[in-house]
């Protein structure tokens, strides 16, 4: 009689805006392997292997920040990885890393770095998987692997901006730990991850050290090739990082490439609904309307003199009774399109003209 051993482990999902989880994890049968080939040429072998994985995989790395809301409306930066796979801005990274932001910037391993603003066209977040496209052509790429073909012990190479410390991407190594993990992560003390348990299959567990700020960077094999996308490590051991992947998740990367999400206008607020308790406790005269929590700093509404405390009426000439009102008119805007907006600001209106932008993460991942 076989009989199959789970261990309950407490991990944490390493985007930096993330607090404490808790995982258990089984092994499954093995999966069957992904179709889709590798994009891109292998690295050449090396005398310091390690160092040639590095060294050809850096440039392509990338930092992803966030600006993010937290449901109670509190601001807040978050910090990642990514890595491109496309010479025309196409970029992966976790779900995690992205999720809830109102501004996405991604930046490049250079001295210099240069840095684009990113929206998400695609993912898939039962893999922990977003797509983000910049603006960039000729850019260096990492190409797909094969992750169907990892073994037990084998070497592997993991980059990302641990802990957000300066001075570029951390790269460590180590060994494939177990391969077919089922990895159930649970955010009851997060902010910002909306208090829900996900499933991530097809998991990979490494001994090389993953921490805070890894989560969407690639783990590579000895070729240079992306094996997997870094996401979550164990806080109640040492030496136990797990890993997306990348088989699990081709078919995703595609799809949003070959069918991104459409750009949606963006006004760069938190709003709540206006009450008649909410009036009375800020001495608001206004009786409906979306009254502004916070603005995304550099965002379309803060450019246009916006501000915290301020109630919005109106959006392009229709009334905004509610926050559902705003989203609707939205809905009904394209980015780049320049758009009249009366608040009320100390009892007195105001009328702003707002230069809408793209969203840059939709309301819910594919």
């Amino acid at each position: 009689m076989r009989i199959r051993r789970i261990a309950t482990l407490g991990v944490i999902v390493l985007g930096l805006v993330m607090t404490s989880c808790t995982v258990t994890t089984t092994t499954a049968s093995p999966a069957s392997p992904a179709t889709g080939s590798a994009l891109g040429n292998t690295l050449p072998p090396s005398d310091e292997p390690v160092a040639a994985v590095a060294a050809g995989a850096l440039p392509a790395v990338v930092n992803v920040t966030t600006d993010v809301f937290s449901p109670s409306g509190q601001p807040g930066q978050g910090v990642g990885t990514g890595f491109i796979v496309r010479a025309d801005g196409i970029v992966v990274t976790n779900c995690h890393v992205v999720e809830g932001a109102t501004k996405i910037l991604v930046s490049t391993s250079a001295k210099d770095p240069d840095r684009f603003d990113a929206r998400v066209i695609g993912g898939d977040c039962e893999h922990d998987l977003a797509v983000l496209k910049i603006d960039g052509n000729g850019l260096p790429t990492l190409p797909l692997g094969d992750s169907s073909k990892l073994v037990l012990g084998q070497n592997v190479v993991a980059i990302g901006y641990a802990l957000a410390l300066e001075g570029g991407p951390t790269v460590t190594s180590g060994i494939v730990s177990s391969l077919d993990r089922t990895v159930q992560v649970q955010d009851p003390n997060c902010d910002v991850c909306r208090n829900f348990t996900r499933t991530y299959s097809s998991v990979i567990q490494t001994d090389a050290a993953i921490n805070h700020g890894n989560s969407g960077g690639p783990l590579l094999n000895m070729n240079g090739q992306v094996v997997g996308i870094n996401s979550a490590g164990a806080d109640t051991a040492e030496n136990i990082g797990f890993s997306i992947a990348i088989d699990s998740v081709k078919g995703s990367i595609q799809q949003a490439i070959d069918s991104p999400l459409a750009p949606t206008a963006y006004m760069g607020v938190q709003t709540a609904d206006v009450t008649s308790a909410l009036a009375m406790q800020l001495g608001l005269s206004a009786t409906e309307g979306a009254y502004v929590v916070g603005t995304t700093q550099g965002g379309p509404a803060d450019d246009a003199g916006i501000r915290s405390g301020d109630v919005i009426r109106s959006v392009d000439g229709r009334a905004i009774a509610n926050t559902n009102d705003l989203g609707n008119v939205l809905a009904d805007l394209q980015p780049g399109d320049n758009v009249p907006v009366e608040v009320e600001r100390n009892r007195q209106q105001q009328t702003f003209t707002v230069t809408l932008d793209a969203r840059p993460y939709p309301t819910q991942l594919p």
